[in-house]
């Protein structure tokens, strides 16, 4: 079977220290569909989120990040 892979960035307004947005990225990754999270040192605003379609949407996502008291934005690709 194959499965279905997206991208999404999500751009994350508040400054987070790397603790925080580690967790931040450990409750999106803990949605089901997700795949993988990540972020760089360098850009610590961009969070990129590959995902499968079938089972979550960048919204729900996007949910995600606002229930974890953040303001942010998807970024198309």
């Amino acid at each position: 079977m194959d499965m279905k892979m997206v991208d999404v960035l999500v751009h994350v307004d508040e400054t987070l220290e790397n603790h925080d947005r580690g967790r931040l990225q450990d409750h999106i990754r803990e949605l089901d569909g997700v795949l993988a999270v990540s972020s760089q040192d360098k850009r610590p605003h961009l969070i990129s989120v590959e995902y499968d379609p079938d089972r979550t949407s960048s919204q729900s996502i996007l949910a995600q990040v606002h229930s974890d008291g953040l303001h942010a934005e998807l970024v198309g690709l």
